[in-house]
């Protein structure tokens, strides 16, 4: 089925009407200033000022934008970087193109680190600590900064799913070192392509990730040390100064559209929701739930118009392409029972009242004819 009435991509929606891009386009295009280019510093500027550090980097994907800063803090072949094993595969990668290992912790049903299994997989190995804000939640941050400060660690944010997503008013991407977000087209905002940004209040950190993107180039014919080609297109930029000042609505609807599934799903046999932490302020790039009898009730919501999805139906630490890593199925108990459990429904900011309760009635209809 491919007609559903309640899709997943919202894509066609928010770029439907992109003239003022386009316009923009034509007027920047001329001045031929295609790499690192003035719509790019906007961007930054922009950027730095929504999520409230002092500086932001953009770079070529989400992925590079957790792998420059774990560079940036000296991180490379033989160290190993404590990360959670339910995470997308970005996470992972970033660690290994710079030679390094993750060494996976358990999540806990807010589907982020289980900060409470993080002391115990130190080594004298490990040079770094990355949490993952996965499906717009936010790890326990206070209680890792306080473990790795003891430990000297830095801690390099994996906020890539956590735009504007908070502890105590405190946003995702500003408690560590540095923190990484993605600008692709799925993400809360997006570019039309791979896209990255890296924020930090450290002017050190900033200028050694500004190399780090630019080939190590300082100016055009010295190089300070050997860096990437990792620049964010300024044409890519365009795209998210037209769409950076809708971030905070964005953001907004889909918590309030948060807030009608969890009403509705509270009490719905058959259906858990996560721990909802009152200081955190989730921000809901997923929207995730615990469900019984998962797999029939994912293939009903397709069969009844309800694009849902799994985030992810295999755990990440039993792919075959990280079985050199040595972890056996059984080893992350929690990740495990998600990957068994959890259904994700749409929740973006394009979706009707309509549309919600249509998601809500094919959930209770199933529950109810079991």
């Amino acid at each position: 089925m491919t007609d559903f009435k309640v899709r997943y991509s919202y894509l066609p929606q928010q770029f439907a009407d992109v003239d003022a891009v386009f316009d923009e386009m034509k007027r920047f295009i001329p001045t031929g200033d295609f790499t690192l280019g003035a719509p790019l510093t906007e961007f930054e500027g922009r950027f730095a000022e929504l999520i409230g550090t002092k500086h932001a980097i953009g770079v070529g994907s989400g992925t590079d934008a957790l792998k420059l800063p774990l560079k940036a803090v000296g991180v490379g072949h033989g160290d190993e970087v404590i990360t959670t094993a339910n995470t997308f595969i970005a996470t992972v990668g970033a660690i290994n193109e710079i030679g390094a290992t993750n060494v996976f912790v358990d999540c806990d049903d807010t589907f982020c680190m289980d900060v409470n299994q993080v002391e115990a997989a130190i080594t004298e190995r490990t040079k770094a600590i990355m949490p993952v804000q996965f499906t717009g939640e936010i790890t326990d941050m206070p209680k890792l900064m306080e473990i790795a400060d003891r430990h000297n660690l830095p801690v390099v944010e994996d906020a890539c799913q956590g735009i504007l997503a908070a502890i105590d008013d405190k946003r995702a991407g500003t408690w560590g070192v540095a923190g990484g977000f993605s600008l692709h087209p799925l993400k809360n905002l997006n570019v039309w392509g791979d896209g990255g940004v890296v924020v930090t209040d450290d002017d050190d950190m900033a200028a050694k990730l500004r190399l780090l993107r630019n080939h190590g180039l300082a100016n055009r014919d010295e190089i300070s040390l050997l860096g990437y080609n990792s620049r964010l297109d300024t044409l890519q930029a365009i795209v998210g100064n037209w769409l950076i000042g809708q971030t905070h609505d964005i953001t907004q609807k889909r918590i309030d559209n948060g807030a009608v599934y969890d009403a509705a799903f509270a009490d719905m046999p058959g259906i858990t929701l996560p721990p909802r932490r009152t200081n955190v302020k989730r921000v809901f790039h997923l929207y995730i739930v615990f469900a019984e009898d998962r797999d029939a009730l994912y293939q009903h919501c397709l069969d009844n118009g309800v694009e849902a999805k799994i985030h992810y139906p295999i755990p990440l630490y039993q792919q075959e392409g990280l079985k050199h890593l040595g972890y056996k199925a059984g080893d992350f108990p929690v990740t495990d029972r998600h990957a068994d459990s959890i259904i994700t429904f749409p929740t973006d900011q394009h979706l009707t009242r309509e549309q919600l309760d249509i998601v809500i009635e094919t959930v209770r209809d199933f529950y109810a004819k079991r």
